[in-house]
């Protein structure tokens, strides 16, 4: 215990070791994080929930950070409602029930790039008679255009560009571009805009609600996919479900095999016989090809694929390096005096002979992790993830799908392959660190 301390400690004379350390703390926190401010169910419902869930975020948008690398500044999205007072709304009585709704919204537009779109979702209550809307766009040149005059339902969508009478009345069939122009030149114009919508109720408790959405080419810290998504909940859900992944079938496949190869040494005979030749067959078996069948024919489920991973990787060739190193130990005057007091076999395998093979059994574990998360991306990309959960190699697996590369949205792909490259990159620095310390063979002289 004392030497596995003092291994331990001199980790931390290796920069190598610290850097992986130090990833593997971040990944370990960001796990957390994910998990506490977004649960399980409410990551899937966000994950499956298209654009029903995410109608306020623009499709195909990268990340706002790319501004700041920009020479031309790219359209923000953002959204705004009545409901929680990030828009002006005020109420003004009439006579006989009636009231007027003035509904704003000033914001300023400096981007080199006109927003994708501009949505107004209404929700409206009423009995019998239906209110009326008037919207007008207030430009930083002082034009107000007239762009509609609804007699309101009690939820309604109005989405500028898709107006067939704007159009006509406007002349253009880009209506977006209109409202961010100069009439005459055509040129953009940066500055104040201003939303106004004056609405009209003829019941006492009726009432509007707008909501103003903003659609422009960037959002968040991650952007968008085809599904209007925000890449920050699969970011951030990969790493419980990559660490999950990688660590349990590290653990559990490094533990059985050292388990089952101590029981052969240890027995010998018929079972050290029977083990020796399973892992021959199995080191000869297509271990992705089986994957691959099982996560066709029979599931796809995450915990499925991770239990067919751990039993295809017990019987490997690490067996046949565990059972060498068992039949040195198994002579030692140590174990011949257990055997000398009695002590019982399944004493002697797990007291004795396992503990001495903890600090070989580190390294291999720490640095077997990646493996694993890398298996479980791959699948994830051929089509054969958990069609459930939100994981790094599902993102890609999305954006290759959607064409990502070809049509220029690098993001897409980068933002989980950094991430993937990042954690297997500080496992196999810590792992490769550990393996020095504890190998008597690598340390420094």
């Amino acid at each position: 215990m004392v030497s596995l301390k003092n291994s331990l400690r001199t980790l931390f004379y290796y920069p190598s070791a610290i850097f992986g350390m130090l990833v593997v703390l971040l990944l370990i926190f960001t796990a957390v994080y994910a998990m506490v401010t977004i649960p399980y169910r409410e990551a899937i419902r966000l994950w499956r929930g298209g654009e029903e869930v995410w109608y306020q975020n623009p499709k195909f948008a990268p990340p706002a950070w790319i501004n700041l690398f920009s020479s031309k500044k790219y359209a923000e999205s953002f959204a705004v409602n009545t409901s929680d007072g990030s828009m002006v709304k005020e109420v003004t009585p009439g006579a006989e029930g009636t009231a007027t709704v003035n509904t704003s919204y000033t914001f300023d537009f400096l981007s080199d790039y006109y927003p994708q779109e501009i949505i107004l979702y209404f929700n409206s209550t009423y009995e019998e008679k239906q209110p009326f809307i008037s919207v007008e766009w207030v430009t930083p040149d002082d034009r107000t255009v007239r762009i509609v005059n609804l007699a309101m339902s009690q939820k309604q969508t109005y989405r500028f560009s898709q107006d067939a009478k704007l159009k006509t009345k406007l002349r253009t069939d880009d209506i977006i571009p209109y409202l961010f122009s100069d009439p005459e030149t055509g040129d953009l114009i940066k500055g104040q805009y201003q939303l106004l919508i004056t609405g009209t109720t003829f019941e006492p408790e009726s009432d509007i609600d707008t909501e103003f959405v903003f659609h422009g080419q960037v959002f968040g810290l991650a952007g968008t996919d085809h599904s209007r998504r925000d890449l920050v909940v699969p970011l951030l859900w990969g790493a419980p479900v990559a660490l999950a992944f990688g660590l349990i079938a590290s653990l559990g496949t490094s533990i059985l095999t050292m388990v089952i190869a101590a029981l052969g040494t240890w027995y010998g005979g018929w079972v050290d016989e029977l083990i020796q030749r399973i892992t021959e067959i199995n080191l000869v078996l297509p271990f992705l090809s089986i994957l691959i069948m099982i996560g066709t024919f029979y599931s796809r489920s995450l915990w499925v694929i991770l239990g067919a991973t751990i039993l295809l990787s017990i019987f490997t060739g690490a067996i046949k390096g565990y059972r060498s190193i068992f039949v040195q130990v198994k002579e030692s005057m140590y174990i011949e005096a257990a055997r000398a007091y009695g002590a019982s076999s399944p004493r002697i395998i797990f007291l004795y002979l396992i503990p001495r093979m903890i600090p070989l059994l580190i390294p291999g574990l720490v640095s077997s992790v990646p493996a694993f998360v890398f298996l479980e991306a791959s699948l994830a990309v051929l089509g054969l993830g958990d069609p459930v959960l939100p994981t790094w190699g599902k993102i890609i697996e999305n954006a290759n799908s959607n064409g990502a590369l070809y049509r220029g949205y690098y993001y897409w792909i980068l933002e989980p392959a950094t991430l993937l490259m990042i954690t297997g990159l500080g496992f196999a620095m810590l792992g490769f660190t550990l393996d020095r310390v504890f190998n008597p063979k690598l340390r420094d002289v």
